[in-house]
């Protein structure tokens, strides 16, 4: 019998690449978008707003599986809420959540300022939790295309500056990989986490996109001040026991300069 399953961010960079393993394994698929769209390569599209709650009843409706991977810098918790209160049909939610969800300090406004994803992907794991839907929720580390977005912007300052702390980037294909499957087998609350095959120094991931582009920029190290950077730099958001991905950083780089 076929899985209908609903992808809140299906158009997104995790999402897309979920929604397209999931229709390829045989389930039917729809995506939730603020927008309508026409069907496309097999994937259903339905229009709903999580801010406002706007058809969000309707496209849970007959969902048999929710698999959320949508998400922005503010207000994840309550979009969360206002998913699972509308998902009457579901037997089974999917989360994705971020490596050190629940080791990143959020005590100062400085820590939530600075880190304050972590906090919020926290919550909205503790609203899937407590929603009397079947649940599994999967924390994965930075994705590689988030640490290049990051240190091109940085790369762009004449002198880049570089908060110390140690990440684990995954290539995100092979967490949507994760996701489905995921989706597509029973409730299993909190799985392992998931990160890349490398722990990189902040600095390291800078340079070496730096040498890859062709720049030269000196470096100038920033100590973030807050409990939330001390843990970061201590290595709360990295999971060396848990280094499954496959892609490095430097295959990452190879391929798209």
């Amino acid at each position: 019998m076929t899985t209908s399953i609903l992808v809140t961010g299906g158009t997104g960079t995790l999402g897309r690449p979920v929604a397209q393993r999931l229709r390829d394994a045989g389930a039917s698929v729809t995506v939730l978008s603020r927008h309508r769209r026409d069907t496309a390569d097999g994937v259903q599209y339905t229009a709903g707003d999580l801010s406002t709650g706007e058809g969000i009843e309707a496209a849970t409706r007959g969902a048999e599986v929710i698999v959320h991977c949508a998400g922005s810098s503010k207000g994840d918790e309550e979009k969360t809420r206002t998913l699972v209160s509308a998902a009457r049909d579901a037997r089974h939610i999917v989360l994705v959540s971020v490596v050190g969800a629940d080791r990143v300090p959020q005590v100062s406004a400085i820590d939530k300022t600075l880190f304050g994803y972590f906090g919020m992907k926290l919550a909205t794991e503790r609203v899937v939790e407590q929603s009397g839907i079947g649940w599994t929720t999967l924390r994965a580390s930075q994705f590689l295309g988030l640490i290049w977005t990051v240190a091109r912007a940085l790369a762009k300052f004449p002198v880049v500056p570089v908060p110390a702390g140690r990440f684990q980037p995954v290539e995100v294909t092979e967490v949507a990989e994760r996701m489905a499957e995921l989706a597509l087998g029973e409730p299993s609350g909190l799985v392992p986490d998931m990160a890349g095959p490398t722990i990189y120094p902040a600095a390291e991931l800078i340079s070496s996109y730096l040498s890859a582009v062709g720049k030269r920029r000196p470096l100038l190290p920033v100590p973030l001040p807050g409990q939330a950077a001390r843990a970061v730099r201590a290595g709360a958001v990295v999971a060396p026991d848990r280094a499954v991905g496959k892609r490095t950083w430097e295959e990452f780089l190879a391929a798209r300069v």
